[in-house]
This record gives structure tokens, C-alpha cells and sequence, in this order.
């Protein structure tokens, strides 16, 4: 036995091993991010698309734009096609998994505006009039921003459609500059 071996010594390819590659499947946190994102996206911007375009029961832009004016935003109905148009489009963004991070502090500015200026003091619960509505989709779509819009998404070829602190910390930020400039104005 031994001198078989030493007389015909195991043959050791110098190629390289070919590797089965196989692109990962898509996993169960894929499909929860994507119907999270689809429905909160969708509902968000069916929000928006009934303050500026009146659909699905809204008011429409000009009764809309007045309950701005009542709420101190002059114009009114600028100030209505500016936050009906950032929950319309930010919306759809999370919905498709596009521009994440941008479509997160659309949605976020806009609820901090309303914290700020309608629910803020009421309290906690929704039943009272209070914040609770506005920090579930502020954090939500924060979270969707931290998480990243998972393999179903527009936005995976790109750095941010990774998530990370960085996305978080940009959608975050530019939320809370926009809500403020806003409140100011």
C-alpha cells in the first residue's frame, strides 16, 4: 500500500475548482418588505392623491388648501400641493423600493408638520386627536429607509438600496430640515 503510493502519488489538479454559484433565492423578509412597503407606500400615496387630485373621497386641492390656511401654511394651496405631493410621491418611492432614503423624508417632513400642527396637542392616542397615526408611518418609512427596500426593489442596484445608518441619518435629517423650514414659513 505504501509503496503504491509513493510509486503513484495522487494526481492534484492545478485548475481551479469551479464553485457552484446560484443566485440566492428570495427569502420570506424579502416578500415581508416588499407587501410592508406596497401597502404602506400605496396607502400613503392614495393619502396624497386625495388632497391634491380629490380621489378616493378626498377634497380636492382647494378645500384642501383651505384647511392649510386655517392651520397658519399661507398660501394654502401651495402649501397643500406641497405636502399632498410629498405623501403622493414618497409613497409610490417606498411602494417601488425607489429613491428610498428620498422618498422616507418626504413622508417624514410631512408628519412632523402634522405632529407640529394638528395632532401634537392631543396627546399620544389617535382616538384623541393625538400623534399616534403620524409616528407609525414616520417610523415606518424610517425603518424601511434603515432596513433597506430589500431584493424587490427599484432601488437594489444602488448603494442606498442597501439601508444602513447613513440612509437613516440622510432621510431623517432632510425630513426634519424640510418640516422646519416649512414650519417657519
Amino acid at each position: 500500500m505504501l509503496t503504491k503510493l509513493i510509486l503513484n502519488p495522487p494526481v492534484s489538479s492545478t485548475k481551479p475548482v469551479a464553485h457552484r454559484t446560484t443566485a440566492p433565492m428570495t427569502t420570506a423578509a424579502d416578500f415581508g418588505l416588499l407587501l410592508i412597503r406596497l401597502t404602506f407606500g400605496l396607502l400613503m400615496a392614495a393619502h396624497g392623491a386625495q388632497k391634491v387630485f380629490g380621489l378616493f373621497g378626498g377634497q380636492g386641492l382647494t378645500a384642501t388648501g383651505k384647511g392649510f390656511a386655517a392651520l397658519g401654511y399661507h398660501p394654502g394651496e401651495l402649501f397643500a400641493v406641497i405636502g399632498g405631493m410629498s405623501e403622493l410621491l414618497g409613497g409610490l418611492g417606498l411602494a417601488l423600493g425607489l429613491l428610498t432614503p428620498l422618498a422616507a423624508a418626504a413622508l417624514i417632513g410631512v408628519m412632523i408638520n402634522a405632529m407640529a400642527t394638528v395632532t401634537g396637542a392631543h396627546g399620544l392616542w389617535e382616538t384623541d386627536g393625538g400623534v399616534e397615526y403620524s409616528v407609525c408611518i414616520a417610523v415606518v418609512a424610517l425603518a424601511v429607509t434603515a432596513i433597506g427596500p430589500g431584493r424587490l426593489a427599484a432601488d437594489r442596484p444602488f448603494r442606498w438600496g442597501k439601508g444602513g445608518w447613513k440612509e437613516a441619518a440622510f432621510a431623517l435629517g432632510l425630513g426634519g430640515i424640510a418640516a422646519a423650514i416649512t414650519l417657519i414659513l
